[in-house]
This record gives structure tokens, sequence and C-alpha cells, in this order.
């Protein structure tokens, strides 16, 4: 299979999208361009002087990106972690001008399905992970390098994996005899490792995820983008997150918890002050926003799929 074969199914597509309560003129933010699922409807409901920028890590999403600039004048792309949108925007005179910045978060299916990216576990591949291969420390060398303590720290905390203690000993002890090479390979020492292998999952799954996370710095990532996404927005602007893991929604959930308390989160809780001169930043839209049972019935990927809104109030 070619690597443009690989099809990309979009979450959540028309809520996102809704959520962001489109004006004809207004600038927009997608921070995670992808395929170009998000971005395409947006433009489609965009006036002729409105505006939307992309952002993506990954050289195969760049290069969808700049056919469909060339395409749509209103679109261009850029080769950045979203993270670093404020710095680009500054460039671009916009920041505080934003009205709408759409995240979402984790991998693409073309990611995940092209096994020579090194994300999947079932298929054979370089032990890669990263969205941009040409930047970075590839999972490999990370697995040859890391301590037992840091190979553990990671899958405990990014992948919440019960046994990462036992697994980082196995993946230590076995590179000691022959270093690790493919995702097969890593797949099989981590299953062996694992003692209560979870009904209908892989058992490598938990221990992958929390490679790819700490490769990627995804949820580094995500708490500067999310600071990010507040700065450029303009008053009235929405912040939309499609999360696909506890961690990255309990992440989301918090920022927007902390933005809507304002100044006042910041106090000990016994202190005797009134909160009203403390103004939020955000005030959260509506409830989080799952996918319906038919979107889970055509891609199961949606079933973890959480979207939260919320809006710029100064």
């Amino acid at each position: 299979m070619k690597r443009q074969d690989f099809a990309h199914t979009t979450v959540l597509l028309n809520e996102a999208v809704e959520q962001l309560a489109l004006i004809d003129e207004g600038c927009y933010v997608d921070g995670t361009f992808g395929r170009g699922g998000h971005s395409q409807l947006i433009l489609s409901q965009l006036g002729a002087k409105g505006q939307l920028i992309g952002f993506d890590k990954d050289p195969l999403a760049i290069n969808t990106g700049l056919l469909l600039a060339k395409e749509n004048t209103r679109f261009s792309i850029i080769q950045n972690s979203f993270a670093n949108m404020k710095a680009e925007l500054e460039k671009r005179n916009l920041e505080g001008c934003v009205s709408g910045v759409l995240l979402d978060l984790g991998v693409s299916s073309p990611q995940l399905d092209d096994a020579s990216r090194g994300f999947s576990f079932t298929h054979e591949g370089p032990l890669d992970m990263r969205m941009n291969p040409d930047i970075g420390m590839s999972a490999k060398d990370w697995i040859a390098t890391a301590t037992v303590d840091e190979i553990s720290r990671v899958l405990k905390e990014y992948g919440e994996e019960r046994f990462a203690r036992r697994m980082a000993q196995a993946i230590v002890a076995r590179r000691e005899i022959k270093p690790f090479e493919t995702t097969l390979d890593l797949a099989e020492v981590i299953a062996v490792a694992n003692p209560a292998w979870e009904k209908g999952k892989n058992p490598a799954t938990r221990a992958f995820q929390a490679i790819r996370i700490h490769i990627n710095n995804e949820l580094g990532d995500l708490e500067k983008g999310l600071e990010a996404a507040v700065d450029v927005l303009a008053v009235g602007g929405r912040l939309v997150v499609i999360s696909f893991h506890s961690l990255e929604d309990r992440i989301v959930k918090q920022f927007m918890r902390k933005q809507v308390k304002g100044e006042a989160d910041q106090l000990p809780r016994d202190l005797p002050i009134q909160v009203t001169p403390f103004d939020p930043r955000l005030r959260v839209i509506g409830k989080p926003i799952y996918a319906s049972e038919q979107e889970v019935k055509l891609n199961p990927r949606s079933r973890s799929a959480v979207l939260r809104v919320a809006e710029k109030l100064r």
C-alpha cells in the first residue's frame, strides 16, 4: 500500500466545526491539520475574506496542506507544533486576532496505519514514533539508552501501565543481548512481560502510547499550546479541543477550569477574600461532547474522543 492510500476519518468533524461558531471574515487556527478534514469543512463555511492557518509537525501532513494552500488562498500551513503558535502568529501580526483555535489531539489514522512510521504494535516497522521523523530522538534510540527507572516512569505516567517496572526491566535485559530494531520486536517483549492481558486490547497498547507521548512531548506541547491558544484568541474567540485519552482530557479540563476561576485559582482556599475582583479569562461552553453511536460504529477510534469548548472573555 502506498503512503497516500492511507485514509483518515476525521472524528467529531461537524461537531467541532459547529462549536467554533464561525464568522465569515474570521481568522482561525487548525492546530493539528492532519489530512485536512476539519480544515476543509472550515474553509467551506468561511467567507471570501476569512483566513485559516494550519499547523502540523508531520512532513506528509504538510505536503497535503501545501496542496490545499495552492487550491485555496485563504489557507496557509506551517510546519511546527501548535505549542509554538503564539510565536508564529506574532510574526504575522495576528496575536489576539484569532476567532477560533481547534486542536484535534492524538495520532492520525495514516500515522497509525502506515507501519513505516513506527507507531504500530501490530505491524512490522522501524521503531521510530516521531511525528516529524527529521527532528528529535527516535523510539529506537531512546529505548537503547534509557534507564530502567526512566522507562518505568514513562510507561507508568503516560501509559498508566500497572506493570511498568516489570516491562522496563524486560526491555533493558533484552537490549543487553540484542538491540531493538522494529516495532513488533519491542511489542513481543512487552507482551511477555505483561502478566494480565486486557480482553480485546493488545498487551503493548499502553506501553506504545506512553513511548509515543514521551518521544513527541505530546503532553508538554498540549500544556504550552493551550496557553498559546488563549493568548492568540480575540475576545469572544473559541477554543475547541478533542482529546482521545484520559491524560490529555485531564489537562484540557483542568486548564479550562483554572482559566474560568482566573487569578483566584492561585489563592489558598481558606484565604478570606472575595473572588469577584479576579476576572476569569475563559468561560466553558456547554458540556463535553462525545461521538454518537453511529460514528463509533463507523469509526471505532472515535469511541474515546471527548470534545471540550471554551470562549475567551478577556
